[in-house]
């Protein structure tokens, strides 16, 4: 009952008030997320948060949205196929719109403009890109841009005006498209990391494995893939601050995303396992331990066989001490060179037969 009143209190409320509902429930997190309790109401708690989060603005309520993602992890575990997009469903109503015509009075290359705009529609949706003509239209478009990065190297001085760090509160999830900012984010280093970043993510999902015949890369686009990364990797570097650091978190991040793809292309198995039940003897007792005749099984099994050919032991070859001739002779095959043999296979190597 109180998981229905929360959802009826949410529902009748604006998203000013379910701010402070929220509140109250993550407050109480530690009394709801009881077993006994939420094992009964946890499908009426994912329908409250579901619907919170599609009245909200992904925009302008960022943080509200990543409280109520933070509160579902807490206490749904990692394998709840309910929060796995399993399909690999892109988000293709997140559009990104910008001016089409050049306005007037403008000082900046419209067609650059254009151009980088352009490449959101390929990050918007990756599987575009399989096309071998959107491929060749994105290829020419990301090279514009990635030039133009290069040929516009930012300085320290300009990676230290604007810190990721010291402006997370004023953090978007979208940047403005207006043709009279083009000038100020191309001189925005964060700006740059997000395009860059988008690059590095769409060539992660043209080389992950396990695609289909018709959704495999060819080779030509594969060493295309192989040049614009290389490029990529080298402006994030000259990008400040701290540019080798970024880019190896970044490397380090999508290297961690790969195993979560195998993970739910196996199926999405729980991460969870069960405990293993300590097994009593009928008895009650404990199990013992096999005792073996000559301390372990092998041992044991070669006595048996000893006894089944007692010729084993008697043998006069085993018994027999070589002469030095023979001794030796393994020894100078090893060291004449028109043998060709290796010196990792060398005799003397084998700490068996040449032991002090």
């Amino acid at each position: 009952m109180i998981f229905q009143l929360l959802e009826d209190l949410t529902e009748m409320s604006t998203m000013r008030n379910c701010k402070d509902i929220f509140g109250y429930i993550e407050s109480k997190q530690d009394i709801l997320g009881k077993q006994e309790l939420f094992a009964r109401g946890k499908l009426v708690m994912l329908r409250t948060c579901n619907q919170l989060l599609r009245r909200l603005s992904k925009a302008n309520d960022v943080v509200f949205c990543g409280r109520i993602l933070m509160f579902l992890a807490h206490f749904f575990p990692l394998s709840e196929r309910s929060a796995v997009n399993i399909k690999g469903v892109f988000n293709t109503s997140n559009e990104t719109k910008y001016e089409k015509e050049p306005p007037a009075a403008i000082s900046l290359d419209f067609n650059f403009y254009k151009t980088l705009w352009s490449l959101q529609e390929y990050f918007c949706d990756p599987s575009l890109t399989l096309s071998p003509i959107k491929w060749q239209k994105f290829s020419s478009s990301l090279t514009v841009v990635l030039n133009t990065f290069e040929a516009q190297p930012l300085s320290e001085e300009e990676g230290g005006v604007n810190n990721l760090e010291e402006e997370a509160a004023a953090f978007n999830i979208k940047y403005l498209t207006s043709s009279k900012l083009m000038g100020l984010e191309l001189k925005d280093p964060s700006f740059r990391r997000h395009v860059l970043v988008q690059c590095l993510i769409l060539f992660d999902y043209l080389k992950a494995p396990g695609k289909n015949d018709k959704d495999l890369t060819s080779e030509s686009m594969k060493e295309e893939i192989r040049s614009h990364e290389e490029h990529v990797n080298k402006l994030l570097e000259m990008t400040p601050p701290k540019g080798k650091d970024f880019l190896h978190m970044v490397e380090h991040i999508l290297e961690r995303e790969k195993n979560w793809l195998w993970w739910k292309r196996d199926g999405c198995p729980p991460f969870e396992k069960q405990p293993i039940e300590n097994k009593t003897v009928q008895d009650g007792g404990k199990k013992r331990r096999p005792r073996w005749r000559l301390g372990n099984k092998e041992l044991s099994q070669l006595w048996k066989w000893a006894d089944q050919n007692p010729n084993a032991l008697t043998d006069p070859q085993r018994v027999r001490t070589p002469a030095i001739t023979d001794y030796w002779k393994p020894l100078a095959e090893d060291m004449d060179p028109s043998a060709g043999i290796d010196a990792d296979y060398h005799h003397k190597n084998n700490r068996v037969c040449f032991s002090s």
